[in-house]
């Protein structure tokens, strides 16, 4: 086949919005179709959104799913091969992750999932029974093999993780296939578009057939889905590519869209997308996020504004007596230069009211952790108020690390709708900020002062953490290379021991925090949420390889 005819619907669909991807799929299609198309593509399970996840046991969801096939049968002329879920009858699970061909008014061939993640964030055996047949069907003159998402990571160019063994795309290349097309939901993560592409080209060498993925775009709940889609011809070579984190129509025929220049601009744009859908997909109108000065707020709000605008954004100052003239002028700065509204609500008179409500039960109480929570406590009352009041989500600004160790305070700084920096190390923070400092947007003393809460005199960060620089690195060993104490200690022997069983035992101690916090921005390989599940009651007995003398 001729592979410019080719036409990959790269959509921003919504798990549940039925009516609304079937929109999308249908306008897409007579795009294709209008630009002389030949075969056109969705990613996977494009018409129920992906994940629905328990959507599927609701009455109806499904058949509603095969109705909207109909209604694309009935008013897309070229051929469309596109993802859904279907129900299925006999042993096994009630449902089957499906790829339909419609063509000519009907379906034409149905092709089942073979491989289902289950995994990290994956949760597909809950749902679906896995596919034990492939098919070829001949489209538009070629012999075409359909695979699902995880169908096509197998094979020795597949990066590491579960080993399978069937290999679909292979299956179907020995069956008589000479084209192979992947419908994708392949989440984002750092340097997930060069990988995913790397295996697109080098599966396509190994089976010497040229192969078309097409991977949905946008973000749902904690995960984000960069597109990126891929045409590579049977050499390896490229021939089109889907633009980061944008929904269009690609084309065989479009010269490839260049890929993000760098990491960090990859990344930004992420979560971007990933803020900009959460808030519009759960219908909120806007945000709004305490400003405190320092780099965490800092960063949060110029990716607000940077995803909705700043007319949507709105910023609070909510000092105490221990906050410094500096924050509060670094975060007026802030505000100015990127163009949003902030306001001061001091928070001493309530501070003190309350202070004296406890001290009538508890009495005299010395200054500690029950009175510096406190701060932080109202600043989440307050600023939850105004979220109830005009109807903004409010946006928590914690990071990675700090979630971590529960360097951060239930019902206080967790307040929030949505955490965006909440899989970004303190460290990574820093790193991602310059783009902004840059731009004029992150006053330059909240990059190069001392990280503080300022919820107690002449506090700092490292009061009660290592450096961040060595926190990170032990966190990055333990959280997303699953490393304890004696593994750290093998590797990095330089590292002092009671500090690595410090941090891990803090990590182990704060499973409880982290269960109640806002739903994060998935970024990196283990995010804390959905793919990284502790029991609470075992949480403290994660400590358990300490170097003893």
């Amino acid at each position: 086949m001729d592979l410019t005819k080719l036409a990959l619907l790269q959509l921003n669909t919504t798990p549940g919005d039925i009516e609304g991807n079937l929109a999308l799929i249908r306008s897409a299609a007579l795009e294709a179709q209008a630009a002389g198309a030949l075969i056109a593509v969705t990613s996977e399970l494009a018409l129920v959104g992906y994940s629905p996840r328990d959507l599927l046991f609701r009455r109806r969801f499904v058949e509603a799913a095969e109705d909207g096939l109909r209604v694309l049968a009935r008013e897309i002329r070229i051929p469309l091969v596109v993802g859904t879920a279907a129900a299925r009858m006999g042993v096994g699970r009630p449902f089957s992750n499906v790829a339909v061909l419609l063509e000519g008014g009907a379906e034409r061939a149905r092709w089942e999932k073979h491989l289902l993640p289950n995994y990290d964030i994956f949760d597909e055996a809950r749902y679906f029974e896995p596919g034990t047949e492939g098919g070829v069907v001949s489209i538009a003159g070629t012999r075409v093999g359909v695979t699902i998402c995880e169908d096509l990571w197998v094979g020795p160019s597949a990066p590491e993780g579960p080993r399978y063994g069937s290999d679909p795309a292979a299956a179907a290349v020995a069956a008589g296939a000479e084209l192979i097309l992947n419908l994708s939901a392949s989440p984002y993560t750092q340097g997930k578009p060069a990988l995913r592409e790397e295996l697109v080209r080098s599966t396509a060498r190994r089976l010497r057939v040229p192969l078309a993925l097409c991977n949905l775009v946008g973000g749902t709940d904690e995960l984000i889905f960069d597109g990126n889609s891929l045409v590579v011809a049977a050499n390896g070579e490229l021939v089109a590519r889907g633009g980061h984190c944008t929904s269009g129509v690609v084309l065989g025929s479009d010269s490839a869209q260049a890929s993000a220049s760098d990491l960090n601009g990859e990344v930004r744009a992420a979560l971007i997308l990933g803020i900009r859908d959460y808030v519009e997909k759960c219908g909120f109108a806007g945000v709004l996020l305490g400003l405190s000065g320092g780099i965490d707020s800092a960063l949060c709000a110029c990716l607000c504004v940077d995803a909705l605008g700043a007319q949507r954004v709105r910023g609070f100052m909510l000092p105490s007596r221990f906050s410094s003239a500096g924050s509060k002028t670094d975060a007026i700065q802030l505000a100015q230069a990127i163009g949003i509204r902030c306001d001061e609500i001091a928070i001493n008179a309530i501070y003190e009211t309350a202070l004296d409500g406890v001290g009538g039960v508890l009495g005299e109480q010395p200054f500690g952790v029950m009175q510096e929570n406190l701060q932080a406590r109202l600043r989440g009352t307050l600023l939850m108020a105004l979220s109830n009041s005009t109807g903004w989500m409010l946006v928590t600004t914690g990071n990675k690390s700090e979630l971590a160790t529960g360097y951060c305070t239930l019902y206080g700084d967790m307040c929030g709708g949505l955490a965006p920096i909440a899989d970004m190390w303190k460290t990574e923070v820093y790193s991602l900020s310059q783009h902004y400092e840059t731009r004029g947007w992150i006053p330059a003393a909240s990059m190069t002062k001392a990280p503080s809460a300022e919820l107690r005199p002449d506090q700092t960060d490292q009061d009660s953490l290592p450096p961040y620089s060595l926190l990170d690195a032990i966190l990055r060993l333990h959280v997303e290379s699953g490393m304890g104490v004696r593994a750290i200690h093998e590797l990095h022997s330089e590292f002092d021991v009671a500090t690595v069983e410090r941090v891990l035992r803090l990590v182990a101690g704060s499973e409880y925090k982290r269960r109640q916090a806002a739903p994060g921005l998935k970024v990196s390989g283990k995010a804390f949420g959905s793919g990284r599940r502790i029991p609470l009651v075992a949480s403290h007995r994660a400590f358990h390889d300490r170097i003893r003398p």
